[in-house]
C-alpha cells in the first residue's frame, strides 16, 4: 500500500457490522432491511444481539492471516536534533506485505526538514515511515531519522505505533506500540 494511502486508511475509521440469521425475520423486519439496533414488538433483547467479532474481522469470513510485527530502536535528543533509529521486523507465521510506522512527538517539528524517501508529514508533529514488506522471520527493515523540533524544548516524547500492516492480524501488537522519554542529554533511549 503506498504511504499516501496508509494516511488516509489511518485517518478513517470502519464499523463491521453483522446480523443474527434469522433475527431479522423474529423481529418483524424483512431480511437486509436496515434496523435501528433496539428490539422491537416483543423480541428480547438477548435475541436480537449481534455476535462481537474482533476489530477488523467480518463474522463469517475467512480469517486474516496472522503476524507479529516488532519495532524497537532508541531515541536520543540533543542539540536541537532527534536521533530515531527503527528496527522493524515481521516474528510470523504470514509475512506483511507493507506497513507504515507511526511516530508522534510531544513538540511541533520544524515546518522546514529533510526526510528519508519513505517517510512523510501528517502534521505538525507527526511522521509516518513506510517500512516496505516484512518477511516472516526475514531480516529487519532499518528506518533512521534526523528531526528537529521548534519551541527549544528541554525533552520530548516519542510515541511509535503501527499505523498499517499490510491487512494482517497482529498477535502480539505490545511490541510494536512505544513511548519514549528523550531528555536533550544526548543519552540514547531504548524502546
Amino acid at each position: 500500500m503506498p504511504l499516501s494511502a496508509a494516511a488516509m486508511a489511518a485517518a478513517m475509521t470502519v464499523l463491521v457490522t453483522a446480523v443474527v440469521p434469522g433475527a431479522a425475520a423474529s423481529a418483524g423486519t424483512s431480511p437486509g432491511a436496515p434496523t435501528s439496533g433496539a428490539p422491537t414488538s416483543g423480541v428480547p433483547a438477548s435475541a436480537a444481539s449481534v455476535p462481537e467479532a474482533p476489530v477488523g474481522e467480518v463474522v463469517g469470513a475467512a480469517p486474516l492471516p496472522e503476524a507479529d510485527l516488532s519495532h524497537h530502536g532508541y531515541v536520543s535528543f540533543s542539540n536541537g536534533h532527534i536521533a530515531i533509529r527503527i528496527r522493524s521486523e515481521n516474528l510470523g507465521p504470514s509475512d506483511v506485505t507493507a506497513s507504515t510506522v507511526r511516530l508522534r512527538f510531544s513538540a511541533p517539528l520544524a515546518v522546514t526538514q529533510e526526510l528519508p524517501y519513505d517517510c512523510l508529514r501528517s502534521g505538525k508533529a507527526t511522521v509516518l515511515c513506510e517500512t516496505g514488506g516484512l518477511r516472516s522471520g526475514g531480516g529487519a527493515r532499518q528506518t533512521a531519522l534526523d528531526l528537529r523540533p521548534t519551541g527549544g524544548p528541554d525533552e520530548v516524547i516519542v510515541r511509535l505505533d503501527t499505523v498499517w500492516n499490510g491487512g494482517v492480524r497482529d498477535t502480539d501488537p505490545k511490541n510494536n506500540v512505544h513511548e519514549v522519554l528523550a531528555p536533550a542529554t544526548g543519552d540514547a533511549y531504548a524502546f
